[in-house]
């Protein structure tokens, strides 16, 4: 006779059901990824500062981290839990991030071209460039890799084998969308928009490939383009290779804060998030809650 998966999880031991469960693995990878991003930070400190500079022990930072998180999930953190999980695989990592990149470079560029048209943004000329690092290792490489490992490839990952792919993208979208209210110029608006938006067009990236690097060129590409076109990146201002306004009502203007806040980026954002999401259930890449799955398999085919 065959044994069901649901006949297998009795017989697991209780210390085993609680290391396994859902909510204590995505605890223990939220742990392991700040040790990490400490000790990287600490090592940073005390050596690359004084022995690089800026901009080069900043860039030397990010390369380090993202080296180092990688090496973290790969040997400990796609090992926990029930169902283990590579959300790294090497094969479609360059395909699907250059992918993603260029589908975030459009994304946002087409914000710009509403926004131009409605006249609430110009350009007034080029700009120096200054700052390239920042816009090209801080807003692209790290916030698109820490930022989507931990909160889609951790976060969204494991509340999604708990309480099913919606309430998961929901709870993740609102997490992500709120750890930019200190952000400068952020309000409550540009919180939500950023929920909305982004939280529903990454999370939707990562549910129709089931990997996160689709959702971490989505994300590089939109900052980094966005920077390029002279936007705040969420509430940062930068030093382009434009000089450019952006002026006018808050919904179009974005109040401070950039274009995520504004209607443009949710309309377009959102828009490509539910048509992801349409295609992930078309190919039935939705995960029911444990408590209606009766032993079904945690992730789909």
């Amino acid at each position: 006779m065959v044994e069901t998966v649901e006949n297998a999880a009795t017989e697991r031991p209780l210390w085993l059901k609680i290391w396994q469960f859902p909510l204590v693995a995505m605890i223990v990878a939220i742990v392991l990824i700040l040790l990490m991003t400490a000790l990287v930070q600490l090592f940073s400190e005390v050596v690359l500062n004084d022995a690089l500079g800026e901009p080069g022990s900043m860039i030397a930072t990010v390369v380090l981290l993202v080296a180092a998180l990688t090496s973290i999930y790969k040997v400990a953190i796609r090992r926990l839990g029930r169902k283990k999980r590579d959300d790294l695989p090497l094969p479609p990592m360059l395909r699907d991030t250059g992918l993603g990149f260029a589908g975030g470079a459009v994304l946002i560029s087409l914000c710009v071209g509403l926004a131009a048209l409605f006249g609430v943004y110009r350009i007034q000329g080029g700009d120096n460039f200054t700052d390239w690092p920042t816009i090209v290792f801080l807003f692209g490489v790290y916030a698109g890799f820490f930022e989507e490992l931990l909160m889609r490839g951790i976060v969204l990952r494991w509340l999604e084998e708990m309480t099913g792919t919606w309430i998961a993208l929901a709870i993740s979208s609102l997490l992500f969308g709120f750890g930019h209210a200190w952000n400068d110029n952020a309000t409550v608006v540009s919180s939500t928009a950023i929920a909305i938006e982004a939280g529903i067009l990454l999370g939707a990236a990562y549910i129709l490939t089931r990997s996160l690097w689709l959702a971490i060129g989505l994300h590089a590409g939109w900052n980094v383009v966005q920077a390029l076109w002279d936007v705040p990146v969420s509430g940062n201002p930068t030093v382009g290779p434009v000089a450019a306004t952006l002026e006018g009502p808050d919904l179009l203007a974005g109040g401070g804060f950039g274009l995520e806040a504004t209607v443009f980026a949710l309309i377009v954002a959102t828009s490509a998030g539910v048509w992801m999401l349409v295609l992930a259930a078309r190919r039935r890449r939705i995960v029911r809650p444990m408590w209606s799955r009766r032993g079904a398999d945690i992730t789909p085919s």
